[in-house]
């Protein structure tokens, strides 16, 4: 069975940096390297920084499995999140969500849109 953490907070700003302080937290924990949890991040940020993410609360739900870190971020407002998908934008959200993750993914659960994102987990040797 993987270990999995849950963090549900408000939409508003304040309380994203507790999600990143979780994340980090959860690298420094497995002895990730910086460029894994860099990666994350941005991830993250992305996700979150969005203009229109919905109301209610977002949750971020991260499941360590031993050779990657699985995490589902959401609920967002499908059309918005679609049309953001479909984007080609030089810089749109897929393109930065493809670049910093192994794989992602735009998935329905609990009635609602969530972005699932995949990172390998690379550690640091002694």
């Amino acid at each position: 069975m993987a270990d999995e953490i849950t963090l549900t907070v408000p939409r508003e700003k304040p309380f994203y940096r507790v999600a990143h302080l979780v994340l980090g937290g959860l690298a420094v924990r497995l002895d990730l390297t910086f460029d894994t949890l860099e990666d994350l991040q941005v991830a993250l940020a992305g996700l979150l920084s969005r203009e229109d993410t919905g109301d209610g609360d977002v949750t971020v739900a991260v499941r360590v499995l031993p050779d990657a870190l699985l995490a589902a971020i959401g609920p967002f407002e499908a059309d918005v999140l679609q049309r953001e998908w479909d984007s080609d934008a030089d810089f749109g959200l897929r393109r930065i969500l493809e670049t910093v993750c192994d794989g992602v993914q735009v998935t329905d659960r609990n009635g609602g849109r969530y972005v699932e994102l995949t990172k390998s987990l690379r550690t640091v040797s002694a």
